[in-house]
């Protein structure tokens, strides 16, 4: 299963693998469902000609402003109404609506940290690899984003490893380590033989008496396709809670060895000066300046609500979010289990975060490219320029295997990917000016 995820992507058919994946969840719950049952998900003509008749979005925007002013018994009356509307199994309003129904439900507690019982009870320590690999399959190949953000980076890498005799990859929330066994592959293929390949992966530690116990099985999970395709490997894992904390002798980097520094949509989780005037932001800039590496590949997810003010924030959080659950709702099945979790246990999560938590307790804090532009050139670093032949064939892919509504373009020297016309996600590579 792994292999079928991590490693046969580069030349899958993604319209036929994803109307495969799709087709057997598709059975999989007919045959769990008794046949009277089968066609309910299908929704009635009139109770879709009712659901015109609210605009659950407004109402959203209106609660916000009742929380934001205090005024508890209006929003109250406001989120009876989306509640009565909403459901996270009807369509991508819908389910939107549902999550931030949640969030506003939880803020209304009183002082920003009402979502916190939900993200500490939620089941998502507890889903393996396995289980959220499956959930990752369905969501990997339906939307382009995470492929092509693998692949820019990887290939990035590459180029600035083809001589390499030792390559050190510096990841910021490795996770489940899902971008690497590609790029193991390739390099068991490179021309002068698979460089000794070091790899330190840096993770929020898991709560409870084994913090470490998810880095170290991704750390496992990776020797094996090491193993498996005859490169070197070494693993370093660092648990911790501050990013910025990590100095640069716990990297144990050594003289000989080309070094990488990789961050795949992560930084949004770092706190800015907002919160902090010493910002945990830019102290990993400044200690990945410190690294000097060869090159930094970086991923953010595109975000313009991490506004100080609530109601702007909201407003741009529900815009941003409409988008993500209506590209859901167009190129995968409503009753996919796996979309489900996802829209449950990660995005679902991020939106409550975002609408419920304040201060130190909201995690979610996407910044704009043109911000990260900003912030990396300050702590000095330049842009590398776009690979045209690589832009050429994400266009190419794109057009031939996604949905129209996709969008793939570049600005700035970064590669920039969304959907119906909102920046979604951006990527770029930069190495110390």
């Amino acid at each position: 299963m792994f292999d079928k995820a991590l490693l046969n992507v580069e030349h899958l058919p993604h319209c036929n693998e994803q109307n495969y994946w799709l087709q057997n969840e598709q059975a999989n719950t007919e045959k769990q469902q008794p046949s009277s049952n089968r066609r309910k998900a299908c929704p009635k003509k009139q109770d879709r000609k009712h659901e015109e008749t609210v605009d659950l979005r407004n109402l959203l925007l209106l609660c916000s402003q009742s929380v934001y002013v205090n005024d508890t018994i209006n929003a109250n009356e406001l989120l009876k109404q989306i509640n009565q509307h909403s459901s996270p199994f009807g369509d991508a309003t819908q389910r939107l609506s549902h999550y931030f129904a949640n969030g506003l439900d939880a803020r209304l507690i009183g002082d920003g940290t009402g979502a916190q019982t939900f993200f500490s009870s939620s089941s998502f320590k507890r889903i393996t690899a396995a289980k959220f690999l499956k959930a990752y399959q369905v969501h990997y190949i339906s939307p382009p984003f995470k492929k092509l953000a693998y692949f820019f980076a990887n290939k990035m890498i590459m180029k600035v490893a083809a001589k390499a005799e030792s390559l050190h990859i510096i990841d910021f929330g490795i996770l489940y380590g899902f971008q690497w066994p590609m790029l193991i592959k390739f390099l068991s293929n490179r021309e002068y033989g698979p460089p000794k390949l070091r790899i330190t992966g840096i993770e929020f530690p898991l709560p409870g008496f084994r913090p470490m116990e998810r880095i170290q099985e991704t750390g496992r999970r990776l020797a094996k396709y090491c193993k498996r395709f005859n490169v070197p490997f070494e693993f370093n894992a660092i648990a911790s809670w501050n990013w910025e904390t990590i100095r640069v002798e716990d990297l144990k980097i050594k003289s000989n060895e080309v070094v990488v520094v990789n961050s795949l949509m992560r930084f949004k989780n770092l706190l800015d000066e907002s919160i902090e005037a010493n910002s945990p932001r830019s102290a990993v800039l400044h200690l990945i300046r410190k690294i000097n590496p060869d090159i930094f590949t970086q991923s953010i997810v595109n975000g313009s609500y991490n506004s100080p003010f609530f109601s702007t924030w909201f407003r741009e959080a529900l815009f941003h979010f409409s988008a993500i659950y209506d590209m859901f709702d167009t190129v995968i099945q409503r009753e996919n289990e796996w979309r489900m979790m996802i829209q449950k246990e990660s995005v679902g999560r991020e939106a409550m975060n975002v609408v419920a938590c304040e201060g130190l307790e909201r995690v979610e804090r996407p910044e704009t490219y043109k911000q990260w532009q900003v912030r990396n050139t300050r702590a000095g670093f330049k842009q590398l320029p776009l690979n045209s032949e690589l832009m050429a064939n994400f266009r190419t892919e794109l057009r031939q295997w996604y949905h129209k509504d996709f969008v793939f373009d570049e600005d700035s020297n970064w590669m920039l990917q969304g959907w119906k016309g909102r920046i979604l996600y951006a990527s770029t590579c930069w190495v110390p000016s």
